[in-house]
């Protein structure tokens, strides 16, 4: 499965199935959210959110491919992903775009 962010499959005919998507909202345990609270102290990255944010973005794709495959796509085309916060320590990515058939 092909996951781009342009608007096409280069070289490609294509025949769009319509908008796919896939969320989850991730949360860190207690622990790392006050290790997180003294790092925004002394600043610097947070790499126990960066790895969350990380892990939620490949849940989320994967999830939108599953949509795409159950579809009968060959490809997502113009893929983007969002995030929200939910609430303190907690985050939502989704990733959406465009399935699509190769002729």
């Amino acid at each position: 499965m092909q996951v781009v962010t342009i608007n096409y499959i280069p070289g490609k005919e294509i025949e769009a199935l319509g908008l796919v998507k896939g969320n989850v909202v991730q949360s860190k345990n207690i622990g790392k959210d006050i290790m997180a609270g003294f790092k925004t102290i002394a600043g610097g990255e947070i790499k126990s959110y960066t790895e969350m944010l990380a892990e939620a973005r490949q849940i989320a794709t994967s999830r939108m491919v599953k949509e795409a495959e159950a579809m009968g796509a060959d490809a997502v085309i113009s893929a983007r992903f969002a995030s929200s916060s939910i609430m303190d320590g907690t985050a939502e990515i989704i990733a959406y775009g465009t399935a699509v058939k190769l002729k």
